[in-house]
């Protein structure tokens, strides 16, 4: 890790295919910061999620993240990164035929924890962490929308990761409910874990002021002021 730093990108250009989506981007995120990333639909705002968790290439300039340099980032490699970041998406992306502690069990398992008591504690750990504790033997369809993003956040944080990448994580819930979820993130980045959110909810921004990066017109601007 550079510095402070668990994301540093300099000179980077961000390709979709052969469509250049992003160019020169420049960007970084420090431990324990919790950031905002706005821009309209097709602005690029995903895409350089994915070149964060390495399911984009770099090719140009200079890009880490987690600890690893991502330009000509080894596909093997990609899973290790993975474990120091975690994802949490808009719809969820939960085992629809496995119980709450089921599924947090499969990632476990996928990320090389083998020991089955240190599986059990890590579960209720995380999902204390969350207020979903009680949750344990539940499926997903028997949870609200609030409570499904509670236990993703929870499988995001099983390998204690640098940072969390959310993309869009309030996009499915009312806004009481979306409250709730982001004053959990912020918590978590006040316990040094990074936070970097993708949304389009300005009400949530309002409402919890922080730093904001913008994706528009090709570039990635750091720092916006929000009005």
């Amino acid at each position: 890790m550079i510095g402070n730093s668990i994301i540093k990108l300099q000179g980077v250009d961000i390709f979709q295919q052969k469509h250049l989506v992003l160019s020169n981007v420049d960007l970084h995120i420090d431990k324990g910061d919790f950031v905002w990333l706005i821009g309209q639909t097709g602005s690029g705002k995903s895409s350089l999620l994915k070149v964060i968790y390495g399911d984009l290439p770099v090719s140009a300039g200079d890009a880490h993240a987690g600890g690893y340099q991502l330009k000509n980032l080894p596909s093997k490699e990609v899973p290790f990164l993975r474990r120091k970041l975690g994802i949490v998406f808009q719809d969820f992306q939960l085992l629809t035929d496995r119980t709450v502690e089921q599924n947090l069990e499969f990632v476990m398992k996928a990320t090389g924890w083998k020991d089955k008591a240190e599986i059990a504690k890590r579960t209720l750990d995380v999902l204390e962490k969350v207020g979903v504790r009680s949750k344990l033997k539940k499926m997903p369809h028997e949870l609200s929308g609030g409570e499904q993003q509670r236990v993703v956040i929870a499988r995001a944080l099983i390998n204690d990761p640098e940072i969390i990448l959310a993309d869009e994580p309030t996009g499915n819930l009312d806004p009481d409910t979306s409250e709730e979820i982001v004053m959990l993130l912020k918590q978590i980045s006040q316990s040094g874990t990074a936070v970097l959110i993708a949304t389009h909810d300005y009400h949530i921004i309002r409402a919890f002021p922080s730093r904001i990066i913008k994706c528009e017109n090709g570039k990635v601007l750091e720092d916006v002021q929000f009005n």
